[in-house]
């Protein structure tokens, strides 16, 4: 390709020889030489431009023998009396520097386009990890990306083990033969990139394995890589694993390649971070879904009981006192009847704190149960056959309950309409209303904590309320 290239670029510049030669011939029956003869030059420009800078060289070099033909036209001669050579001379000196100053701008041209797309590929995959992508779509991006992005043959992500081997968790080659396996566990003994990076915490590269030593080495020759090039990937201030770019390409990569690597290294550090920190949510959230579970069951099973148990004394104590000790006798009655209301407090408080029929009946009952409190009118539509994972029941319970509270006291809707329903792996939550709207999360309402547990599940919550159109409520929670 190369060669057919040089090919057409000769032609090109014999061509743009040609004609400027005709041109020049021409225009000078109509105006001085002098203002002909920078003709040349737009050939000079172009072939600079386009091709390599000894055809552009070239180029320079034949146009000057062309003026130097025409410019005693009509004679046609090659003339080099001085005056004639000092015009060749000016035009020669002319034409290479403006060689130079064309390829130095085609190479600024090319390292701006490099840049420019190193830096899309960079906000492609920083999207993913904003959007919350699982780690593993965004280390596949990085390989991909990286490959892409470095003109390069393969790309891989590598997690470090304890045992000083690595795992494959991402990796992307350009032609259809893979070259590892993902999940494959490789040995780092002997000379490569991953190694070098583990053992020191830098930037690593080898232009050569003709002579590197080790299992992955050999494996790497065989499959016909000559140059690879990795950078740490740091989480928590220790080296968690690799990014590694390889080509079969006879030059090195690059010196800058390695800069390059880091910084989508940087990217894969934030997904690992971002994923720990998402794991970490979701265990605190379980942890105080276990502790309202215990402390709903020790007030259901320990205070309620004594309270109930109290009050059936009492009531036998009451049916005791003789009938001429009506005081006394209204004085228990009106005991009972407080501990009556104390019990029936402690139950509402036992069931904010953890829903029983939500351990019990599952997420439908317990929807059911929260539409039938409400003092709106609630149509309920719910599309779930199964039994869900009990973090995902709880989360949704409460997206609903707080919904609804919300709803009836700021929203003066007529109807609320609750919908819920499983869909790619996924529950699908909606609540919308015909009230006044205007509501805004961040007012300090309880849908603050909401979007957060539901952000450590993975999932999003969204709110739409436009002023005098009602408000939508909209969650998604993974069930992974």
């Amino acid at each position: 390709m190369k060669r057919r290239s040089t090919v057409l670029g000769v032609a090109a510049a014999a061509g743009l020889i040609a004609v400027e030669t005709v041109a020049v011939v021409l225009l000078m029956e109509l105006m001085p030489k002098e203002r002909c003869e920078s003709l040349y030059l737009l050939g000079v420009v172009a072939i600079s431009m386009i091709w390599s800078r000894w055809l552009a060289v070239a180029t320079s070099v034949f146009s000057a023998l062309a003026l130097a033909y025409v410019d005693d036209w009509p004679i046609l001669h090659f003339s080099f009396d001085l005056e004639n050579a000092l015009v060749v001379g000016v035009f020669l000196v002319v034409a290479l520097l403006t060689n130079l100053v064309a390829n130095a701008a085609r190479a600024r041209a090319r390292e701006t386009a490099v840049l420019a797309a190193q830096q899309a590929a960079l906000r492609r995959v920083a999207t993913l990890v904003a959007r919350g992508a699982r780690p593993p779509q965004v280390f596949a991006a990085v390989a991909e990306e990286m490959a892409r992005c470095l003109e390069v043959d393969c790309a891989e992500v590598l997690r470090y083990e304890a045992d000083d081997s690595a795992v494959i968790i991402a990796s992307y080659v350009a032609s259809a033969e893979p070259h590892v396996a993902l999940g494959e566990r490789v040995a780092l003994e002997g000379d490569n990139v991953a190694g070098t990076v583990l053992r020191t915490g830098r930037p690593a590269r080898m232009d050569e394995y003709d002579s590197a030593t080790g299992a992955l080495a050999a494996r790497l020759r065989k499959l016909g890589v000559r140059c690879r090039v990795g950078a740490p990937i740091v989480v928590d201030e220790h080296v968690w694993g690799t990014a590694v770019v390889g080509t079969s390409r006879a030059e090195p990569l690059a010196a800058d390649t390695e800069t390059q690597i880091a910084e989508f290294a940087e990217l894969v550090a934030t997904a690992t971070t971002h994923d720990d920190l998402i794991a970490s949510r979701a265990r605190i959230v379980a942890a105080a879904d276990d502790a309202r579970r215990r402390l709903e069951r020790d007030l259901h099973d320990g205070a309620q009981q004594r309270l109930v148990s109290l009050g059936i004394q009492l009531r036998l104590a009451e049916a005791s006192v003789p009938a001429e000790l009506q005081s006394v006798t209204d004085r228990l009655s009106g005991i009972v009847s407080g501990l009556t209301a104390a019990s029936e407090e402690l139950r509402q408080i036992s069931r904010g704190i953890h829903p029983a029929i939500l351990a019990k009946g599952g997420l439908g009952p317990a929807l059911k149960t929260l539409a039938r409190r409400c003092p709106v009118p609630v149509t309920l539509d719910v599309a779930i056959e199964r039994r869900l994972p009990e973090s995902v029941e709880v989360a949704a319970y409460y997206v609903v309950a707080e919904a609804l509270t919300n709803t009836a006291k700021y929203a003066q809707p007529s109807e609320v309409t609750v919908r819920a329903t499983v869909r790619d792996a996924a529950l699908c939550l909606s609540i919308t209303d015909d009230g006044i709207g205007g509501a805004d999360s961040r007012n300090g309402s309880g849908l603050i904590g909401l979007t957060d547990r539901i952000g450590a599940l993975g999932g999003r919550l969204q709110i739409t309320s436009p002023p005098g159109s009602g408000t939508s409520l909209h969650a998604t929670i993974p069930l992974a």
